[in-house]
């Protein structure tokens, strides 16, 4: 355990951004199930609306450092190759 007064802060701090973290990528795990469920069911609309809402929380991610832009930018063109493929 950390004596200075400066280290108990940067473990409270970085225990912090750990949990915002898990709970983003959660959210973009989950969305991007749903997606992936969708495809599969070959529902085009629902995953053309979901195809939205994840890439835009995969940028919301990407640009809170949550996750690298190249992984976003990789995930997302995958996502939108697999919409893309069900027409």
């Amino acid at each position: 355990m950390a004596n200075i007064k400066s280290a108990k802060k940067r473990i409270k701090v970085i225990e912090t951004k750990t949990l915002r973290n898990k709970m983003i990528k959660s959210k973009v795990k989950t969305i991007i199930k749903k997606l992936e469920a969708a495809v599969a069911a070959g529902d085009k609309e629902l995953a053309q609306s979901l195809l939205v809402t994840a890439t835009s929380e995969l940028s919301k991610a990407g640009s809170k450092g949550v996750y690298h832009k190249n992984t976003v930018s990789r995930k997302v063109s995958r996502m939108a190759a697999a919409v893309n493929k069900m027409a």
